[in-house]
């Protein structure tokens, strides 16, 4: 009989030969339940406000997708540049993923003020209750620290105040509803520039890179080991792009990683410095092509018009000459 250390590198040996990294054991995220066509879902706002006529058209297009959107108590609070109070906002999180009735949430609005909470939250309640939670932007630090907190699969796409077109609905219900293992490509106008070549298996964990770094050092981060980072951003110059991306080095995260995605850095610009600056390709394969992992530039993933509903937790299959992420299994049971 083969003895456990001579089992284990033998495994690892078996798995260096299908041409996929090793991964880091880590436990298998729960899938929360399905959405299903007459479901209530929760509307919240833990970072910035919205306006009434934001809700209508929120509340129209739940409603065209078959689901009775239900707002949370502080949902139209304001206080100063964020929706109500920390602790406000906190309790409307902790109050839907309590109710037995509320089936999905959906949040309202990014901007900035979601990380503010995160130590409000009863993630025992969170964790006892795991319901489909879905927005992007600064809503990134809410779903990473669901994820590492409460080992649930979270969802990077639609915002309230999101373009509902219907490419992105199309993914949402194909993810959320129908629990498809969908194989994302980019539709015709995004061009994939791939970094470094090859396929790679893990869990597909990110969000927007500022918000993604602003917690670094904290504990609402995963264990990075065997990931496949996707990050995205907005309105950053180059220079700040190569500082997030530098923090995260520092830190340790990117010499963990198994493969890498930069979805869309929209309204990026060179900056100040303009001629004497690097461009942001330049960048990315500074601190990326050394890693020897497979990784590209340019997927639907962002603030952009047309995006994907990105299952964050879910093992996937990427390939970095083709730019498409293949969910191995659905993200909801």
């Amino acid at each position: 009989m083969k003895n456990r250390r001579q089992f284990i590198s033998e495994l690892g040996l078996t798995l260096l030969a299908t041409g996929f990294p090793v991964l880091a054991s880590s436990p298998n995220p729960i899938k929360p339940p399905r959405l299903r066509v007459g479901d209530t879902v929760g509307i919240i706002a833990p970072s910035g406000w919205i306006t009434t006529q934001e809700l209508k058209f929120l509340t129209l297009q739940l409603m065209q997708q078959g689901l009775n959107p239900k707002a949370a108590p502080h949902l139209m609070d304001k206080y100063g540049y964020l929706a109500g109070l920390d602790r406000d906002r906190a309790a409307d999180v902790n109050t839907m993923f309590a109710d037995p009735n509320i089936r999905g949430i959906i949040t309202a609005a990014g901007g900035w003020g979601a990380a503010r909470i995160l130590p409000l939250l009863d993630y025992n309640i969170i964790r006892n209750n795991p319901k489909v939670i879905i927005g992007y932007s600064d809503i990134t630090s809410l779903l990473l620290a669901i994820y590492s907190q409460c080992n649930f699969i979270t969802f990077h796409g639609l915002l309230g105040t999101s373009h509902w077109r219907s490419f992105s609905v199309s993914y949402l219900k194909r993810v959320l509803f129908t629990g498809e293992a969908v194989t994302f490509e980019n539709p015709g106008n995004i061009q994939v520039e791939t970094i470094t070549s090859g396929s790679a298996r893990g869990q597909l964990v990110g969000g927007n890179l500022s918000v993604l770094a602003g917690l670094v050092g904290s504990e609402y981060l995963p264990n990075w080991s065997g990931k496949i980072l996707f990050i995205e951003d907005i309105n950053e110059d180059v220079y700040r792009v190569d500082r997030l991306l530098t923090q995260l080095k520092l830190a340790g995260i990117l010499d963990k990683l198994s493969g890498f995605i930069f979805g869309q850095c929209s309204r990026c610009s060179p900056g100040r410095e303009g001629e004497s600056s690097f461009s942001l390709w330049e960048v990315l394969v500074d601190h990326i092509q050394p890693l020897g992992i497979p990784a590209w530039y340019g997927s639907a993933i962002g603030h952009i018009r047309d995006q994907f509903t990105i299952a964050i937790g879910a093992m996937v299959e990427i390939n970095s000459d083709r730019g498409t992420i293949q969910m191995l299994e659905a993200a909801v049971s």
